[in-house]
């Protein structure tokens, strides 16, 4: 066997032996899904909650205008001054008074109308109050001008334009964004590896610099092989530990899904967002689920094969760039404190990748930030995920910046390899001195 396969193999079977490393294998799925559980739980507890809200209208208007509906519900007071109201809602425990003061017209009405609550209300709550007066104030000022409720009511209609494809097929809302969650989610989860078992190569390095094993090592292996079998090793044990949490939490989730009274779909709902509506403030837009078949459809029709098999790809590569980093990190200095002013550059580019993708690709998957992200090699494994969803050719990422960033992203691997075992080829036999940015440009002379 080749003394790289060796090398692999111990640092392998290390990792995969040590105690913590088996703890946290099973552990972890069990602390992810109960996490989501929780989350789940918590979100069903807190919709279930429903607003009483009294009303005290003095006025000639919205007499009709606040019905009860499943989330709020209205109580009027009648032949009550506003601040017996306020007493009795506040010992009733009402989540507020509506105050509609008599005026001499509508305009005056609403000017002087308050709502009265203990705490500050929720912002998108007290949106859908506002609605109702706004809707009254135009109606009421568009028959000042000779509109009738009649011809109001035929203007005062929302909007929603159709969509489709040059083909005739339907666009759906909001799919792009779907679209770019699920590459964000590819991203997300190399970054997060690559921060996690980067870290372990780096503090693999340390272990054997400050015990000396390193001095014995290095008389019989060459650095490059050292540091290529350690980054191997490590990963092939990150992937290990990386494929049992997947296979055993989707498992997990579906078992509580089963067995557990939690809708974990109660995530995928966002705020409730409503209509702005004449006389019902409060008419839900249709739910998610009304299209779900549709949604599920276009999910489905995604380029699975490429987007996971690109997934591997920039997986692959950006973890042997950045793990090289780390090792040569890890060479340079004597314990985990000193490496705190090397982290942050190597962190920076894929904090860039996340939220400057996100916000790119969201906005405009092929505008030209998205595409220069997409093609720097230390942001590419994320933001080139976050495009691919869209496919490759026409309508997606042009086929000439995939292969492009794949291009890139091995050319910086062996430049990076290069330069990491120089500084590695050095650092590992240094011993009680904390190096500078100069020392670690002077040791790549050497």
């Amino acid at each position: 066997m080749s003394k790289l396969a060796l090398i692999i193999k111990r640092e392998y079977l290390a990792k995969v032996r040590n105690k913590s490393f088996v703890i946290m294998t099973f552990l972890s799925p069990l602390l992810m899904v109960a996490m989501v559980v929780l989350i789940a739980y918590l979100a069903k507890v807190n919709d279930a909650e429903k607003r009483i809200v009294a009303v005290l209208n003095q006025s000639d208007y919205f007499s009709t205008d606040f019905q009860t509906t499943e989330s709020v519900s209205y109580i009027r007071f009648f032949d009550m001054d506003l601040e017996t109201a306020k007493d009795s809602t506040l010992k009733i425990g009402y989540t507020g008074l509506l105050y509609i003061p008599a005026a001499e017209n509508l305009e005056m009405v609403t000017k002087e109308t308050v709502f009265f609550t203990k705490d500050s209300p929720n912002s998108l709550f007290l949106k859908k109050i506002e609605w109702v007066f706004e809707d009254r104030l135009r109606e009421s000022r568009l028959q000042g001008i000779g509109v009738s409720s009649k011809d109001f009511a035929k203007v005062d209609r929302e909007f929603e334009i159709n969509t489709s494809t040059f083909s005739g097929e339907q666009n759906l809302k909001h799919i792009n964004e779907i679209k770019a969650g699920i590459g964000l989610a590819f991203g997300y989860l190399i970054m997060m590896f690559i921060i996690i078992y980067g870290g372990f190569v780096m503090r693999s390095v340390i272990e054997e610099k400050t015990s000396r094993i390193i001095e014995v090592i290095i008389s019989s292996v060459r650095p490059f092989q050292l540091l290529m079998g350690k980054i191997l090793g490590t990963s092939l044990a990150g992937v290990t530990q990386f494929t049992i949490w997947i296979f055993s939490a989707g498992l997990l989730l579906l078992v509580a899904g089963i067995f557990i009274d939690v809708d974990l779909n109660t995530l995928n709902a966002g705020p409730d967002f409503i209509k702005k509506t004449t006389g019902d403030a409060s008419m839900p837009i249709p739910s998610l689920s009304e299209t779900a078949n549709l949604y599920t459809q276009e999910v489905f029709e995604l380029p699975w094969f490429m987007l996971v098999s690109s997934f591997l790809v920039y997986f692959v590569l950006g973890y042997l760039i950045y793990s090289a980093i780390y090792a040569a990190i890890g060479a340079a200095v004597d314990n985990e404190t000193d490496t705190q002013q090397f982290i942050f550059p190597i962190i920076l580019p894929l904090m860039l990748a996340i939220y400057v993708g996100f916000f790119s690709v969201f906005n405009n998957p092929h505008g030209p930030i998205a595409v220069g992200f997409s093609l720097f090699p230390l942001t590419s494994p994320i933001v080139m995920l976050m495009r691919l969803p869209w496919g490759i050719g026409e309508g997606g990422v042009p086929i000439w910046q995939f292969v492009t960033s794949i291009l890139l992203l091995l050319g910086t691997f062996i430049g990076i390899v290069w330069v990491a075992a120089k500084i590695y080829r050095v650092g590992i036999l240094m011993y009680g001195k904390k190096p500078t940015y100069r020392e670690l440009y002077k040791w790549l002379k050497y």
